[in-house]
């Protein structure tokens, strides 16, 4: 069921896409045979929030924000398919469940799941977000990112506890972090769901910064029992993958 808003925006997009030049309140309702009060409201907010922008003359062009979201988009599109080959391999190598995630604003999003023919349930699914603190790709991007960036993320989370082993004290977490950093992977001990352990390590972009995270999953007792070889396979994807779109990663 769609949003008559949400599409009426959608359409706003895709014919300034068309329109270089612009295009006023007026000549935007007739195009898409909207009302006039209706169209105005809508331009304005998006107008306020950056995604449109508007010259002497009031003509409406897409906005500068756009870029940093078409951005985002294409690189994780590119590094899914970049990706997901490797993540193959590591599934086969590990026998577990293997996934890829990249960051939304301040959550985690799922954009690759390789799925093992023992995988056990699990509410991640492509396209799911979950809160960072608490599953190891979230934990991966707060080790791994500028410590700038890390502190605004952790002075705004709110702390949920999921299981009785959820960290919801920001002093622990952030010990566990530094652990995280200097062993260069990190852990998600039953945090999220009950039983599931995981394992996590970060993927470089060209800038030097991290743009994805790598994990297996599985049960506790299996993923403990063989965790330094699935580490070493872990931290070897993590690698080819930085190196496939030729990333490295840059001293923090």
């Amino acid at each position: 069921m769609s949003v008559k808003s949400a599409v009426r925006v959608v359409r706003i997009f895709e014919l300034l896409s068309n329109h270089p030049d612009g295009l006023t309140v007026k000549e935007i309702s007739k195009e898409l045979s909207l009302p006039q009060s209706s169209t105005f409201n809508l331009a304005a907010t998006l107008l306020d929030e950056g995604y449109l922008q508007q010259d002497a003359v009031k003509r409406y062009r897409l906005g500068a924000k756009l870029i940093q979201v078409g951005t985002a988009a294409m690189e994780s599109i590119d590094i899914s398919s970049q990706g997901v080959p490797f993540l193959k391999q590591l599934m086969d190598g590990v026998q577990e469940t293997v996934f890829m995630a990249v960051l939304s604003d301040d959550q985690l999003v799922y954009i690759a799941k390789i799925d093992n023919n023992r995988s056990i349930r699990t509410t991640a699914q492509p396209g799911s977000r979950k809160p960072l603190y608490c599953t190891g790709l979230g934990k991966a991007f707060l080790a791994f990112m500028p410590e700038d960036k890390r502190e605004g993320l952790l002075d705004r989370m709110e702390f949920i506890r999921f299981t009785g082993h959820t960290i919801t004290a920001r002093d622990e977490l952030e010990k566990q972090l530094q652990t995280f950093l200097e062993q260069g992977y990190a852990v998600d001990n039953e945090e999220n769901e009950e039983g599931l352990f995981c394992l996590a390590a970060p993927v470089y972009g060209p800038d030097g910064v991290m743009k994805a995270a790598i994990s297996t999953a599985g049960p506790k007792e299996r993923m403990l029992a063989r965790k330094a070889v699935i580490v070493e396979q872990l931290l070897h994807t993590a690698g080819k993958i930085t190196e496939s779109i030729g990333g490295y990663r840059k001293p923090l």
